[in-house]
């Protein structure tokens, strides 16, 4: 079930809806603005296994929550489909700021390819790489250095793969590495409920919060708060959980009354970014 009307109130559009780049590129834009990362529910203990369309729109457009890459794609994935676009569901390994020569990580990403009907080529979509998500879509073609609204990013051929770079503080990083076959249903679901259920997964130990500005970016990781504005990087460090929730409420527009009491997840909060 989808509620584009409900949708494009929630992220502040009212642009056209024909299923061209330009409004591909405008829904981005708007989506990434107003609807945070966040892994809030994983955090407190509920897992994250159904991708529904209900769900998703229920959590993140009427319930005024965010979500992680599967929440997030999944959400923009269903209302581009209602609004003509093709889509297809790939998914990624994620190799950013992991070190040389360390195991091959499990695929826990999710992105999408994305074909407006007037456009030729397929366009790399993703809403929820959090902290470094691009912030327009990316043709998907190796070779070019593609602007947008944030930093330059590419893609480089690795074998059978697909390696998306962001050039970051003047150098290229590799964010994920993905092949483009389209990801069945299950293995989304089965990488979700892994991701937000394992012990060791930082979904379930750690807080990350993540918004994009018209001009840079909020991220949030424990109690270390940066905002990057303008080629610049403005660091705090919140005292307190207390001081976090209101951060996560003010900053990123999180509705956390909607994830209980605010004692509890102050508790949790406390437990993880003492």
């Amino acid at each position: 079930m989808t509620d584009i009307e409900a949708y494009f109130a929630r992220i502040g559009y009212e642009g056209p809806t024909t299923p061209t780049l330009e409004t591909l590129t405008a829904l981005v834009t708007a989506h990434l603005t107003h609807i945070p990362f966040e892994n809030l529910d994983p955090l407190m203990g509920i897992p994250v296994f159904d991708l529904s369309a209900r769900v998703l729109f229920d959590k993140m457009v009427h319930r005024r929550r965010g979500g992680y890459c599967y929440e997030h794609n999944g959400l923009m994935g269903y209302v581009l489909e209602e609004l003509g676009f093709g889509v297809r569901r790939f998914a990624a390994r994620v190799v950013w700021m992991r070190e040389p020569g360390s195991p091959v990580p499990s695929q826990t990403h999710t992105l999408l390819g994305v074909a407006p009907p007037s456009a030729p080529q397929l366009f790399l979509v993703d809403v929820g790489f959090g902290g470094q998500t691009p912030t327009s879509p990316l043709r998907l073609e190796t070779g070019s250095v593609q602007r947008t609204t944030h930093e330059p990013y590419r893609l480089q051929s690795r074998g059978d793969v697909l390696v998306l770079q962001a050039e970051i503080r003047g150098e290229w990083q590799s964010l994920y590495e993905f092949a483009t076959r389209t990801a069945p249903p299950i293995d989304l679901l089965v990488a979700s409920w892994y991701v937000s259920t394992h012990p060791s997964s930082h979904f379930v130990t750690d807080l990350i919060a993540s918004l994009v500005t018209a001009d840079g970016r909020c991220n949030l990781s424990g109690r270390h708060l940066s905002i990057h504005r303008d080629g610049g990087t403005k660091k705090v460090e919140l005292p307190d959980a207390a001081a976090i929730v209101d951060t996560l409420t003010d900053t990123f527009g999180i509705n956390v009354a909607d994830t209980g009491e605010r004692a509890t997840l102050e508790a949790r909060l406390a437990e993880v970014a003492p």
